[in-house]
C-alpha cells in the first residue's frame, strides 16, 4: 500500500534576490511498514522534503499525496487536519510542551481529536510503557533526560497511529549510548507494530538499520537503495 507518493515535486523560494532550487522535479513513492532514512549533504533538500510530505509546505509545482489524499491541492486548515489525522513528527530538538507531563504531551494529539479523556489516558500510558518509560508518566520534560525526551517524542509521535513518522535528525542531540536504545525502538515499532518511518539523517547508525536508504543532492535524488 502506497503511504506517500511525490510526482515532479519541485520547491523555489526567493533568497532576496536569489532564486533558491530547493527541490527538483523529485519522484518519490513510499510504502506502509518501510523504515526508510533520507541522507544527503546540508543543502540537499532533505527537510524541504519532509515538509512537503508533512503538510508544512507545498511543491512549487508537481504534487505530493499523502494516504491517498493531494496534500498540494489543500488549504491550510485541511493541511493542519492532516497532520492530526495521518502524520506523526519527531525532532532533533524534541518539541515537548514543558508546562504537560510525559502522559499529558503524549495525549495532546489524541486531545486535538477529541478522544475521551480515558482513552487518551489508557493509550498514553501503555505507549510509554512501551517506549521504556512505566513510572515517569507525570513527570515534565524538564525532570527527564535528553533521551527520556525523545522517547516522548516518540510516543506522543506514534500515539494517534498515524500514517507515517517523519523524524528530522532524530538522533543529532543524543549520546551513543542513548542513540542505539532509541533506534532499537523505532525498528522495533516498526517491525511489531508496522509504523512507518521516514528519517532525514546524517547518522550512520541510523543508515546502517534502515531498510531502504534515498540519497538526496541538490535537490533530487542520487540514488535509492532497497535492502
Amino acid at each position: 500500500m502506497t503511504i506517500v507518493s511525490i510526482k515532479n515535486a519541485s520547491r523555489h523560494y526567493q533568497d532576496g534576490e536569489h532564486l533558491v532550487k530547493a527541490l527538483r522535479g523529485l519522484d518519490l513513492d513510499l510504502e506502509k511498514g518501510e523504515f526508510t532514512a533520507i541522507m544527503g549533504p546540508s543543502g540537499s533538500g532533505k527537510t524541504t522534503l519532509l515538509n512537503l510530505i508533512g503538510g508544512l509546505d507545498t511543491p512549487t509545482e508537481g504534487s505530493v499525496t499523502v494516504s491517498g489524499e493531494e496534500v498540494s491541492a489543500m488549504s491550510k486548515a485541511q493541511r493542519s487536519d492532516l497532520r492530526r489525522d495521518h502524520v506523526g513528527f519527531i525532532f532533533q530538538s524534541y518539541n515537548l510542551i514543558p508546562v504537560l507531563t510525559a502522559r499529558e504531551n503524549t495525549e495532546f494529539v489524541l486531545l486535538l481529536q477529541g478522544v475521551d479523556a480515558e482513552e487518551r489516558r489508557a493509550r498514553a500510558t501503555e505507549i510509554l510503557a512501551a517506549v521504556g518509560l512505566q513510572g515517569m508518566e507525570d513527570r515534565r520534560p524538564s525532570e527527564l533526560s535528553g533521551g527520556q525526551q525523545q522517547r516522548v517524542a516518540v510516543a506522543r509521535a506514534i500515539a494517534t497511529k498515524p500514517s507515517i513518522v517523519l523524524a528530522d535528525e532524530p538522533t543529532a542531540n543524543l549520546d551513543s549510548e542513548t542513540k542505539q536504545d532509541l533506534i532499537s525502538l523505532m525498528r522495533r515499532m516498526n517491525e511489531e507494530e508496522g509504523v512507518t518511518f521516514l528519517f532525514s539523517t546524517h547518522d550512520p547508525e541510523v543508515i546502517k538499520v534502515a531498510r531502504r536508504v534515498v540519497r538526496m543532492r541538490d535537490g533530487d535524488i542520487e540514488s535509492d537503495e532497497r535492502r
